[in-house]
């Protein structure tokens, strides 16, 4: 039998304030790809879907309550198989803010960027390709 190949899922938001800026996460300097910016979120844990993945990384990060319907599948990449561990595969999700108080919970910082904006910040390899397929598209 062939072996299936294992790669951790994660998932990601796009959070928009309905006026053309777009939420972005910039990583503390500790972390892996520490002082880049992403989209926030993280993985997804054993047994959970996505979305409640995301809704979960959401209230743990940013401190705000996200609904599952009110995400909309945006795009996703994944990255080359890398020796030692798993490759990563993200899910992006798209959403509107609601006006709630954010705060980075887990370090970092936060900003509301225009498309142009968030691509010239300086992001992880798959989260470039994220920001590409999502303005793409809109």
């Amino acid at each position: 039998m062939e072996k299936i190949p294992t790669w951790t899922c994660v998932v990601a938001l796009a959070l928009s304030d309905g006026r053309g800026q777009w939420l972005m996460q910039r990583r503390p300097d500790d972390k892996h790809h520490g002082g880049l910016w992403e989209f926030p979120g993280g993985k997804v844990e054993t047994g959970e879907k996505p979305r409640d993945a995301l809704v979960r990384e959401i209230d743990e990060e940013l401190g705000i309550a996200i609904r599952k319907g009110d995400l909309m599948p945006a795009a996703f990449a994944e990255e080359a198989a890398v020796e030692g561990r798993p490759p990563i595969v993200i899910m992006l999700y798209r959403s509107r803010y609601d006006g709630s108080p954010l705060c980075a919970r887990e370090g970092g910082e936060l900003g509301w960027f225009d498309p142009q904006g968030v691509a010239r910040l300086d992001k992880p390899p798959l989260d470039i390709s994220l920001t590409t397929q999502l303005f793409e598209k809109l």
